[in-house]
C-alpha cells in the first residue's frame, strides 16, 4: 500500500543511489526528502485562482487529472555543502549553480519516478509541471505552483522572500504529482500561510533575506519579481555563466542561504 511515508522512503532511496545526485566535489546535491500529501479537493486549491494569490491561470488538481484524489508534494533540500558554498555575498557559487540546474533535472526525474511507482500499483498520475498543458505567464504566474501545493500538503509556510519554509528550510527544490490514488492527507501543523516566517508572523524583526538580495528585490512588503528576473538574465552575467558552465541564465539563491530559514524553521 502506498502511503506518504512509503513514498518518502522510496524517494530517499532513489536520491541516495542516484549518481546524478553527486557534484564533482563528491557532495550530494540533495539530502533526505520531505513528502506531504494533500486531498485533491482541499478548499485551498480553488483559492489560488483568486487574482491576489495566483489568478485564473492556476488549474486545480481535477483539471490535471479526471478523478484526482490526492496530490503528492515533496521537498528536496540542498545539502549542507551546497548551502554553505552560497552564503557569501556577490555572485552565486558554482556549487549552487550546479545544484539549481542539474538538481532541477534530477527533481524532474524524481517526479517521473513517483509517477512510475503509482502506475505500478494500477493508478493514474501526472506531474503538472512536466505536462504539455503547463503554462507560465509573462507576469510570473503559472498554471501550477509547487510552493503553493507544498503549503496545502503540510510541508511549510511562506517567507518574506516568497520561498516556502519547511522543517528542512527553504533552500532546495519542490515537486508534485496529482493522482487518482487516495492517500491519507498530511495534517497541516500551521494555521496561517506565513507562520514560520519570523518577520511576517511578527515573532522577530528579521530582515535577513532583504539584506541578502543583491538587487533590492525584497523589502518589508515582500518580493518584486521583475528586478530579480532582470538580474538573473543580465547579459554580462548570463554570458559568463554560459561560457563557464553552459547554463542559460543565472541562479542566485542568496535569499535562501545565510538566513535563519535556510535549513529549518527559525525560532
Amino acid at each position: 500500500m502506498i502511503t506518504g511515508e512509503s513514498l518518502r522512503a522510496a524517494l530517499g532511496e532513489f536520491l541516495a543511489t542516484n549518481p546524478r545526485n553527486l557534484l564533482e566535489s563528491g557532495d550530494h546535491i540533495f539530502d533526505e526528502p520531505l513528502v506531504g500529501i494533500a486531498d485533491a479537493h482541499d478548499p485551498y486549491f480553488p483559492k489560488f485562482t483568486r487574482p491576489e494569490v495566483i489568478g485564473d491561470v492556476f488549474r486545480v488538481p481535477a483539471d490535471w487529472l479526471d478523478g484526482a484524489a490526492s496530490v503528492v508534494s515533496f521537498f528536496l533540500p540542498f545539502s549542507k555543502g551546497v548551502r554553505e558554498s552560497n552564503r557569501t555575498s556577490g555572485l552565486p557559487s558554482p556549487e549552487w549553480l550546479h545544484a539549481r540546474f542539474k538538481g532541477e533535472d534530477l527533481n524532474n526525474d524524481a517526479k517521473r519516478f513517483v509517477v512510475s511507482l503509482i502506475h505500478a500499483e494500477g493508478y493514474r498520475a501526472v506531474a503538472p509541471t512536466l505536462d504539455s498543458r503547463f503554462v507560465q505567464t509573462t507576469d510570473f504566474r503559472s498554471s501550477w505552483s509547487e510552493r503553493h501545493v507544498a503549503f496545502v500538503a503540510g510541508l511549510g509556510t511562506f517567507g518574506l522572500s516568497r520561498g516556502l519554509i519547511t522543517s528542512k528550510g527553504m533552500a532546495g527544490r519542490f515537486g508534485s504529482i496529482v493522482t487518482d490514488l487516495e492517500i491519507a492527507p498530511t495534517p497541516r501543523s500551521y494555521s496561517n500561510p506565513f507562520e514560520y516566517c519570523l518577520f511576517l508572523s511578527g515573532k522577530a524583526p528579521c530582515r535577513a533575506c532583504v539584506e541578502r538580495c543583491p538587487v533590492q528585490a525584497i523589502s518589508e512588503r515582500g518580493k518584486e519579481h521583475p528586478p530579480c528576473s532582470d538580474y538573473l538574465r543580465r547579459e554580462d552575467l548570463v554570458q559568463d555563466v554560459k561560457s563557464r558552465f553552459g547554463y542559460r541564465y543565472l541562479a542566485c539563491g542568496k535569499c535562501q542561504t545565510g538566513v535563519p530559514c535556510e535549513s529549518g524553521i527559525p525560532r
